[in-house]
């Protein structure tokens, strides 16, 4: 755990330190540019964040079900795999969907109108 806090501390750190070198090579962003948008790669990453982790705690569920399943029952394992590939892909879906969105967000972002900055 100490290895993870350390590993995303420093990854926010650096995160932050190249946001500003990337927004004053832009040239002529305005600071409320630059604010609009640091918010936004804020708010795309703590959405992901919790897109992968609400699909990784239900693949996991879904795993740890099926392993049960096969477990108690060997001759069913055909059809409690299938069943776990479909459900996993239907999970992980979630999360492109999240991704999408987020990419949406950062490079085509239908709010930029409303802001006064697009």
């Amino acid at each position: 755990m100490k290895r993870f806090v350390w590993f995303s501390g420093v990854s926010v750190f650096f995160v932050l330190a190249l946001a500003s070198v990337v927004f004053a090579a832009e040239g002529a962003a305005s600071p409320e540019a630059i604010g609009f948008f640091s918010w936004i790669a804020v708010a795309t990453g703590i959405g992901m964040a919790i897109a992968a982790a609400g699909t990784g705690i239900g693949q996991g569920n879904g795993v740890r079900g099926a392993c049960d399943g096969i477990a108690r029952n060997p001759d069913a394992s055909g059809k409690i795999l299938t069943a776990l590939i479909l459900g996993l892909a239907m999970i992980e879906s979630l999360a492109i969907y999240t991704l999408v969105i987020c990419l949406i967000l950062i490079f085509a972002n239908p709010f930029l109108k409303l802001m006064g900055l697009g």
